[in-house]
């Protein structure tokens, strides 16, 4: 998984999920030639991989076995970390949601790894217990229709998806759609302090953690929820109730294109495209695995891109979270994952890491332009993490 011997490090993620898929274990090898998969051998994966065009080498049992010493040795920031099942995956998003829109259901497909569909109704019936791994994307948890309305608001596809989402809400018994997001909120929460594990990228991130502190508190002005919001509603935030961030301060004019000062588009300034760059932080794989696992690439720095939600406020990020990814002269955390409950979350600033500045209506990224992408890669570094065999905690 190099950046020398791989020549689609994307479909390789594919080919190990395929394998697990088959009850068969795989070896991550951490640090270890860009965190490359050590497969049991068959003439079935041989063939397999190559119909998928993913690179791969034939190691004898002694090649096996100083590569595992040599990975094992104090002296080598390696580890190799025991794969045992594919984790079944959900995507929450609308039903008829275009999958060429959210990069995630776009790798999945290109990766051949498969998932299912979920929105309100399955995360309101609890259906989520089905599922290991669930992500959110270009969401909005608020109940502002994604503040689109200072741009949007007299275009058909916003006044069908506002119609569309009251309606539904309605129907699951909500005066408003913003209670039904802040219900759904809840039952995510529960699903990964049960032992979940949620990915989340663009505006999904920022505006999930706006939701857990706003619960009970009208954040909505009337355009959005047909009636005024709370009186100094910024003071009635419980900041103890989010995942990642802390003392943000909500964007209170409905025009604007932002939630609120945890994202940092627009403090951004002069960057260019060519110069946006963020680094993966280092981690010990031998006594941090799972951080170390989320970073696992061919490089050290991956091209930036943006979002709505394109990086996350250094200040506003709680002391419990890692930051795994960042642009230092920015002061910005670009990737970053915490644990809650017994669950664990991912959040990815950006919308799609081979379209710098994705736009309503662009067309879709073609995956096959880009087979080794490296910020592609960490959203596939999440979807395996699920099936990482739990270690016995050190007394």
């Amino acid at each position: 998984m190099d950046a020398e011997g791989q020549k689609n490090h994307l479909k390789a993620y594919g080919i190990t999920y395929w394998v697990l898929s088959k009850q068969q274990k795989v070896q991550w090898l951490l640090n270890y030639r860009g965190g490359s998969f050590l497969l049991p051998d068959g003439e079935n994966i041989r063939r397999e991989c190559q119909i998928r065009g993913v690179s791969y080498e034939i190691l004898s049992d002694v090649q096996t076995q100083n590569i595992l010493d040599g990975i094992s040795s104090p002296s080598q920031n390696q580890e190799s970390v025991i794969l045992e099942k594919a984790p079944k995956i959900a995507v929450y998003t609308p039903k008829n949601n275009p999958p060429w829109d959210d990069a995630v259901t776009m790798v999945l497909s290109y990766a051949e790894i498969p998932y299912e569909k979920v929105y309100d109704e399955e995360v309101l019936q609890d259906q989520l217990v089905m599922y290991d791994w669930l992500h959110l994307h270009h969401e909005d948890f608020t109940g502002q229709y994604g503040r689109f309305y200072g741009t949007y608001r007299t275009a058909p596809w916003y006044i069908e998806g506002k119609q569309n989402a009251e309606a539904m809400a309605q129907k699951l018994g909500f005066a408003k759609v913003s209670e039904q997001k802040s219900a759904v909120v809840q039952k995510i929460r529960n699903y990964v302090m049960g032992g979940g594990f949620m990915f989340a990228m663009c505006s999904a991130t920022d505006s999930f953690d706006i939701a857990l502190a706003a619960e009970g508190v009208d954040i909505c002005e009337p355009m959005f929820d047909g009636d005024p919001s709370d009186a100094n509603y910024q003071s009635k935030l419980n900041y103890g109730n989010t995942f990642a961030f802390t003392n943000f301060i909500l964007e209170r004019n409905p025009l604007v294109y932002e939630f609120s000062s945890i994202d940092t588009t627009r403090k951004r300034g002069e960057i260019y495209k060519e110069s946006d760059y963020f680094s993966l932080m280092e981690f010990s794989a031998k006594w941090d695995p799972i951080p170390t696992m989320l970073c696992q690439n061919h490089t050290a720095l991956v091209k930036g891109f943006m979002g709505q939600t394109t990086a996350f406020t250094r200040e506003e990020i709680k002391p419990t979270v890692l930051v795994l990814g960042e642009n230092k002269i920015n002061g910005e955390a670009r990737y970053i994952h915490g644990v809650k409950g017994r669950g664990f979350f991912t959040f990815y600033g950006g919308h799609d890491p081979e379209d710098y500045q994705h736009r309503v209506g662009d067309p879709k990224t073609e995956l096959e332009l880009h087979p080794s992408s490296p910020g592609y890669r960490l959203i596939l570094n999440n979807v395996l993490f699920p099936a990482a065999k739990k270690r016995n905690q050190k007394t």
